[in-house]
């Protein structure tokens, strides 16, 4: 990771511990926990009050996304969730509410001061069917194969690396699992430079992809099915949008078709550094000779 892309993290992870604090520190006030300071385009007003009203203030006082991702999920009994930047919690515990008792739902968050709060909150909420895991959404800390549905709510514009948060949400996907996410999405018109005018990398603005962008983002991790439909703005030419994208029911991924491309010569990884035999009892240039590869090197 670039010195750059690592600032940009750190200051990430500030930005979000500061609002942890704030709310942890409201609790112990005559008040109550303090809602951090966002305009009507973002925060728990996004959610119905039916919903904001079934849990903890902390939780709902902590929500800083740009939507409700669990209901554009169509989340259902006994499904496995994962929230990538579950924050406070409180798209777990509604995720929590909906996958029911034979379902479970992750929380994943790289900032302690929010896993703690939402550690308390999953207490207060009774929730037993939760569990959160520290680590980032470029390296979500979880099998192959194993969650129905990933959501996330105002997260992956924050990432550095959002080829590789797709790459994993696809990997710990189950073949015909989805993904369920709200996210700020820039016009196709927008250049690099003028989304970043319109707002900094914290506040989801300068670093969110455009249309355009992000479903070549998920094309080339390997979803399908892919909409992104914007539901109201946040800034001249920047949208908050629900993004729907399916992984494939016999899905193989970018390295199993590549692995697999490059076999066909008896060798995976043909020609490079880490070239291997595709048939364990022979050695490269033994697999290449059978195959009448034409790089014999």
């Amino acid at each position: 990771m670039s010195e750059q892309s690592t600032d940009l993290r750190e200051t990430v992870r500030e930005r979000y511990a500061a609002a942890a604090v704030k709310v942890t520190e409201g609790h112990a006030a005559c008040c109550g926990p303090q809602p951090v300071e966002v305009d009507e385009n973002f925060g728990s007003t996004l959610y119905a009050a039916d919903e904001r009203d079934a849990l903890p203030a902390e939780a709902v006082a902590a929500s800083l996304g740009c939507g409700n991702p669990t209901a554009v999920a169509e989340l259902r009994d006994g499904e496995r969730v994962l929230d990538l930047g579950s924050g406070g919690g409180i798209d777990v515990l509604l995720s929590d509410r909906r996958v029911g008792p034979t379902g479970k739902a992750y929380g994943l968050d790289m900032t302690d001061e929010m896993l703690a709060l939402a550690l308390a909150n999953a207490e207060k909420a009774g929730a037993t069917n939760v569990e959160f895991l520290k680590g980032t959404i470029e390296a979500i800390p979880l099998p192959a194969n194993t969650i129905d549905v990933v959501i996330s709510n105002c997260v992956i514009n924050l990432s550095v690396d959002k080829p590789a948060v797709f790459a994993e949400t696809f990997r710990v996907l189950k073949p015909g699992g989805r993904i369920g996410v709200t996210d700020v999405v820039g016009d196709d018109t927008l250049t690099t430079d003028q989304r970043a005018e319109r707002g900094d990398y914290v506040g989801c603005i300068a670093g969110a992809l455009s249309f355009a962008e992000y479903r070549q983002g998920l094309e080339a991790a390997g979803f399908t099915s892919i909409e992104i439909a914007p539901t109201h703005q946040v800034a001249d030419g920047m949208h908050s949008a629900i993004v729907r994208a399916t992984k494939p029911t016999a899905a193989t991924t970018p390295t199993e078709a590549t692995e697999s491309a490059d076999a066909c010569c008896g060798v995976n990884a043909c020609c490079t550094s880490g070239e291997t035999s595709a048939d364990p009892s022979l050695t490269v240039t033994e697999a290449k000779t059978a195959s009448g590869c034409g790089c014999q090197n």
